[in-house]
């Protein structure tokens, strides 16, 4: 059964099993559990259920895996002959999750 998600501001399509890295969930650790109630599409083919937004009664269980940081992007800026150049970096606070099940 595959199911769409909205979690941490963006939408994935999801089955169980599936490890994807989403946004850092807050006050979370290794091994907890979350359950996701911002379902947008459950099932497959002629049986799917479409949410008008959300599905109702619909949840997905996921397990935190890690929480971890993303690669360094570099933010270099520059403007030609006045002497500015800034460059700053950017780690994102990321969780790693594994889906456990779907229910609806």
């Amino acid at each position: 059964m595959k199911a769409t998600i909205k979690t941490q501001g963006r939408q994935f399509i999801v089955q169980e099993g599936d490890i994807l890295k989403v946004n850092r969930y807050p006050n979370t650790a290794a091994g907890d559990t979350v359950e996701i109630k911002e379902v947008l599409l459950v099932g497959d083919g002629a049986a799917a259920r479409i949410g008008t937004p959300l599905v109702a009664g619909a949840s997905v269980m996921v397990r935190i895996l890690e929480n971890k940081r993303g690669d360094k992007v570099d933010v270099f800026k520059k403007k030609r002959r006045k002497r500015y150049e800034r460059r700053r970096g950017h780690r994102q606070e990321l969780s790693v999750i594994k889906i456990e099940g779907i229910k609806g």
